[in-house]
């Protein structure tokens, strides 16, 4: 049975997850990389269950500095192939504490994302790890891995942060 530091500890890590999908949204990007530290990651595999993003090819395996340069991508108004960029609803379930210690949490949650782009709407769904830091100015995510349901499929181009 949950205590009371456990649920409230579960309360703080939805409101921050919520927040990050919120920010995706409404296309907050550069508060949404103030979510990250700098240490941080930001994995999608290729196939289920893979376990290193070094010696295997994964859709996308960026540090901070490479995040920041796919959100700069993003912004840019001549980035004509994310002209018009997408509308999206990111919806976050299943959220559940996998392992915690004092200064770090592994959090897993489910991740419908509906996107809306040149008439044509996608659904991606996902299974999400989140690493979470505790510091000074609350979470932050460390590690982020997006394993999409459909990632050995034919992707059609993502244009969208998950």
């Amino acid at each position: 049975m949950a205590t009371a530091a456990d649920v409230g500890s579960r309360s703080e890590i939805e409101a921050f997850l919520f927040l990050e999908a919120w920010l995706l949204d409404h296309g907050r990007l550069d508060e949404w990389l103030g979510l990250f530290t700098d240490d941080a990651t930001y994995w999608i595999p290729l196939e289920a269950g893979q376990t290193d993003p070094i010696t295997s090819v994964s859709i996308v395996y960026d540090d901070r500095t490479l995040l920041e340069v796919r959100v700069r991508q993003f912004l840019h108004p001549r980035a004509h192939a994310r002209i018009p960029a997408p509308r999206t609803v990111h919806q976050v379930g299943n959220v559940r504490v996998l392992d915690a210690d004092d200064h770090q949490l592994r959090v897993g949650s489910t991740l419908v994302l509906v996107e809306y782009r040149h008439e044509r709407q996608r659904i991606w769904g996902a299974q999400v790890e989140h690493r979470l830091r505790r510091t000074a100015d609350g979470l932050r995510i460390v590690a982020k891995r997006v394993d999409l349901v459909n990632s050995d499929a034919e992707l059609d181009g993502i244009v969208c942060l998950f």
